[in-house]
């Protein structure tokens, strides 16, 4: 049955269809989602609505870290610095930059007396954002730009990764943003999940289907990374892009050190036999739901990130693995906590959301990835010093 009649006039819609018409008939998931998202003045990243923010009512629909609490980003800073200053490195890359929010939030934080300067520390010099958002660009840039002129005269925006990249990468709620394949097991049988169009000669054939966007399912010889455990019917993602990411960066990348933050699980628990609904949700109006093929282009959809691929792709890449940790105690490793006397009780709520384990706290997690290179010196990062787990991936 499709998913939803959908509005048949959206641009967005009728470029799906064409596109199905030209492949012949079916989509994998992860070619619909890129068009989804990020088709060119059409998707849901390139549209002109307002995405992030703290509340329905000022019409976003989902809020990230950054927008919760300024001290996100000003306690990532002692870890940037940190890593800015280990590294030998002098510049920041942060990918996938929302409303500049973390941005401003890190650049204000190296300002201060005790920032990356101090010590004997590098300057930061140029913060490089690399975003495909024409929208969110620049809103960024009337955010940033209304910093002090010598920290607003530091951002530089990229279309594109140089040939030889060194620096501290950031990278919030990324990776779940990128396209996924779907797979899913049916009475034992392995198939790739993906989209089809349904239109006006099946309701001529007596099918009675509205016309619109069908899940569509075929055999495949994909398999999850790890053996499901069982006969029944299961639902699943793995996650391609992510993992060419990390071995982009590998190609480009030779000093410095990353730290991606998102939402997500190691192998284990990603495809535990449980999990049997995959982690495909999408979000609008700060409301989730799993129903991807309706309201196309109007709303986000993510998938959990497989840190467990995503590490070993960083490594088959030429990347260390320099720590894997919960959220809440990375900030916490980091010194969150040593600021909570002077703010208010509104402020110390939403402070306590990014490090409680049933809120952000847990369900987040910390990656932290370094080019494998001569004569960058060993170091702890300061967010792994306590409660690491990079054993579990």
């Amino acid at each position: 049955m499709s998913a939803q009649a959908p509005i048949l006039s959206s641009p967005l819609l009728q470029r799906v269809q064409s596109t199905l018409e030209a492949a012949g008939g079916w989509l994998p998931f992860d070619a619909f989602m890129q068009m989804a998202l990020y088709e060119p003045g059409l998707g849901y990243y390139a549209r002109d609505t307002v995405k992030l923010g703290a509340m329905p009512r000022d019409g976003s629909d989902f809020v990230t870290a950054p927008e919760m609490s300024p001290w996100f980003g000003r306690t990532l800073a002692r870890q940037v610095a940190q890593a800015l200053q280990a590294t030998g490195t002098t510049e920041v890359w942060e990918f996938g930059a929302g409303t500049g929010a973390l941005a401003q939030q890190v650049l204000g934080a190296l300002a201060l007396p005790d920032g990356a300067a101090s010590a004997g520390g590098p300057l930061l010099q140029k913060y490089h954002i690399v975003e495909l958002s024409a929208d969110l660009r620049q809103r960024q840039q009337q955010r940033l730009q209304a910093m002090a002129p010598a920290l607003a005269e530091r951002v530089v925006w990229e279309d594109r990764l140089p040939e030889r990249m060194a620096g501290v990468l950031l990278a919030n709620e990324v990776l779940d943003a990128m396209p996924v394949k779907l797979l899913v097991r049916k009475a034992g049988v392995w198939h790739e999940r993906g989209v089809g169009w349904v239109g006006s000669s099946a309701e001529a054939a007596g099918q009675h289907v509205p016309a619109g966007l069908v899940w569509q399912d075929r055999p495949t010889a994909l398999r999850p990374p790890v053996d499901i455990p069982g006969n029944h019917d299961y639902l699943t993602e793995i996650h391609p892009h992510a993992e060419a990411f990390m071995r982009t960066l590998g190609d480009c990348w030779v000093q410095g050190a990353g730290f991606f933050i998102d939402y997500g699980f190691p192998e284990s628990e990603y495809y535990h036999p449980q999990r049997s609904a995959g982690t495909l949700m999408c979000h609008r109006a700060h409301r989730a739901d799993d129903q991807p093929l309706a309201d196309v282009g109007h709303k986000d959809i993510t998938a959990h990130v497989n840190f467990t691929g995503v590490a070993l792709a960083a490594q088959e890449a030429g990347l260390d693995v320099l720590g894997y940790c919960s959220q809440g105690r990375f900030l916490i490793n980091c010194g969150l906590l040593d600021h909570t006397e002077p703010l208010s009780l509104a402020e110390r709520a939403q402070l306590a959301r990014l490090v409680n384990e049933h809120e952000m706290g847990e369900l987040f997690k910390v990656l932290t990835v370094a080019p494998r290179t001569a004569g960058q010196a060993d170091w702890v990062p300061l967010g792994h010093a306590v409660g690491d787990r990079t054993h579990t991936l």
